[in-house]
């Protein structure tokens, strides 16, 4: 019993730090752009990081405590060591201002400690694959959609003044950062759900069909939105301006891309990451302005990071599982 209160302790961290290193995703732009001081906007982000339980149905969950590896090879010591992977990955990353996946580093914990103990039949091929191909398809959905809306938006204010343009833009750019923060809690505290859920039915503290309990659903939400009030200062910088300068069009433009995307994947209970998404989407509106405009020497460190984070975080996990075995 104890146990299984220090995997849910560890998962809640888990959750804590991928708001903490996520919340530049939320943030970025809108602090980049001065619409907000980067108190309000951390507090604008983790309000709406909390609320998004009463608007996602819980399919992301699912997937990850049942669509990653098979549910019935579960236990206490794999869940305990993709946790811990996913903490130390995620602690690498944020210490050197990458802006990882929080997403990925889990499914790689998940998939390391679940082939050192019981092999690659352990993986659910199809469920891992759908997640690795979004590691292409969101960041490619969000540069896409983010490059239509700006063009639409920069047809439909052409004939303003551009002081007119930044003041209606700035107020906009209020909702656009909400949306995404929005959909940035609804994909990723339901994460930590399903780990938090598989890990009591593993433990035989809930049927194998119970649905995921409100205390749970709480208790996520609010560790991602404490850890998003805490703010990730350093990737923030990487996000908001070293990929290319935002104005307060292009990061409303920038965000609403992100925030369909998001909505979209969560509907569907694909666990996507945030990350990927809003780097697509910024990249996006740089485009506009010409290729130039986007610092390709950044990005092309941030998808290094996005290619290593998997394979990185099995290996670390399948590492401790064996070490874990050995003292335990």
């Amino acid at each position: 019993m104890t146990f299984l209160y220090i995997v849910i302790g560890l998962t809640l961290v888990f959750d804590f730090i991928n708001g903490f290193h996520d919340s530049a995703n939320s943030i970025a732009t809108v602090v980049s752009t001065k619409v907000l001081s980067p108190i309000a906007a951390v507090g604008l982000a983790a309000t709406f990081n909390f609320v998004a339980f009463l608007i996602f149905p819980l399919k992301v969950a699912t997937t990850i405590g049942k669509g990653v590896i098979n549910p019935e090879i579960i236990s206490l010591q794999l869940i305990g060591s993709a946790v811990v992977a996913a903490i130390i990955w995620n602690l690498i990353t944020w210490w050197m201002g990458l802006p990882s996946s929080s997403s990925h580093t889990l499914v790689g914990g998940l998939v390391g400690a679940a082939v050192v103990s019981h092999g690659f039949g352990s993986v659910v091929i199809a469920g891992v694959m759908k997640i690795v191909i979004f590691i292409v398809v969101a960041p490619a959905l969000g540069m896409i959609m983010s490059y239509i809306i700006s063009i639409i938006v920069m047809h439909i204010v052409k004939n303003y003044s551009p002081a007119g343009i930044d003041r209606w833009f700035r107020r906009l750019q209020l909702l656009s950062a909400s949306a995404f923060s929005l959909g940035h809690g609804g994909n990723d505290a339901q994460k930590s759900m399903g780990i938090i859920w598989v890990a009591l039915i593993a433990t035989n503290h809930v049927a194998k069909n119970a649905p995921i309990a409100l205390w749970i659903v709480l208790s996520c939400h609010a560790a991602i939105a404490l850890g998003t009030l805490f703010g990730g200062w350093r990737i923030v910088k990487t996000m908001g301006q070293r990929i290319t300068k935002l104005r307060p069009f292009e990061g409303f433009c920038a965000e609403t891309a992100g925030a369909l995307t998001l909505f979209g994947a969560t509907h569907f209970g694909i666990p996507v990451s945030t990350t990927h998404t809003i780097t697509g989407a910024i990249m996006g509106v740089g485009a506009v302005k010409g290729v130039s405009a986007v610092k390709w020497g950044v990005t092309r460190k941030i998808f290094w990071a996005w290619i290593l984070t998997i394979p990185i975080s099995a290996l670390i996990s399948a590492g401790i599982f064996l070490i874990s075995g050995l003292l335990f």
